[in-house]
């Protein structure tokens, strides 16, 4: 049944403790704050805990060329690609997800703080002018005591899970596997991404992965993180599962991206 207005009328069922409680079926996304955009998950919900988490499939209206994985794919086209233009491209895609991460979190000093490093990168400044800034960011978030307790043990993916279920990239190589692996994983990637930003070497895109992952075009690396997102949602509150979704961020342009290919074959 539906209320008016369209919304769900709550049904009874057994929650984890036995107890028969509403459930009520929500979407979560695509336009909550702190959320990627264009992302959907249809859920279950018993109190604030979620008993189902179902995908929805992106929209097919987004860029066929994903932003963040740009110079991977102008590489694998042929195209000239230098080390340090992928290197500016993967901090500034990281410094993103650890925007909307911290935004989450209840951060958002530290939150525009990414968001600006993160602009300053895209409009080309230099590594001399980056650097400064990124070093104390990185310290105070991946060495705050607040952030890691209120996300130690949220959203565990082992790193045997994780390439089970095909996932590459930094979510894989978080060990500890739950959201501060995640987040300072990150930023580890962001430290060592600024200190190649001078690099004029040719860039080869097989042997470094984009942001997300390795880059396939039939099953690009958000693809996995967006799989592995329902499992690891059951049996998480709201406000942890937000922050389960924003340590693994998966981009929808790259899903869309691939829905595309997959209508095509």
């Amino acid at each position: 049944m539906e209320m008016p207005g369209g919304l769900p009328m709550p049904e009874p069922g057994e929650d984890r403790d036995g107890l028969t409680l509403d459930r009520l079926h929500v979407p979560l996304g695509p336009f909550l704050t702190g959320w990627p955009a264009g992302l959907t998950l249809r859920v279950v919900l018993q109190g604030d805990v979620i008993q189902r988490a179902d995908l929805d499939e992106p929209p097919t209206d987004r860029p066929a060329d994903p932003f963040w994985c740009r110079p991977w794919l102008r590489a694998a086209a042929g195209e000239p690609v230098g080390v340090g233009e992928a290197a500016r491209r993967r901090a500034a895609a990281h410094l993103d997800s650890l925007g909307r991460l911290l935004s989450v979190a209840g951060w958002p000093a530290e939150a525009v703080t990414a968001r600006r490093l993160r602009d300053d990168l895209l409009e080309e400044a230099p590594a001399s002018a980056i650097l400064p800034r990124v070093e104390p960011f990185a310290r105070r978030v991946g060495r705050s005591r607040t952030l890691y307790w209120l996300t130690r043990g949220v959203g565990p993916l082992s790193t045997a899970d994780a390439r089970a279920a095909g996932v590459t990239g930094p979510a894989v190589r978080a060990s500890g596997g739950d959201v501060p692996a995640r987040y300072r994983r990150w930023l580890t990637e962001v430290m060592e991404a600024v200190g190649q930003l001078d690099a004029t070497d040719p860039f080869d895109p097989v042997a470094q992965e984009s942001p997300r992952g390795r880059w396939d075009a039939e099953r690009p690396p958000s693809a996995a993180l967006a799989w592995v997102l329902p499992r690891l949602l059951l049996g998480a509150e709201l406000g942890a599962a937000r922050l389960v979704v924003a340590s693994l961020d998966p981009d929808p342009d790259e899903l869309a991206g691939c829905r595309r290919e997959m209508a095509r074959g």
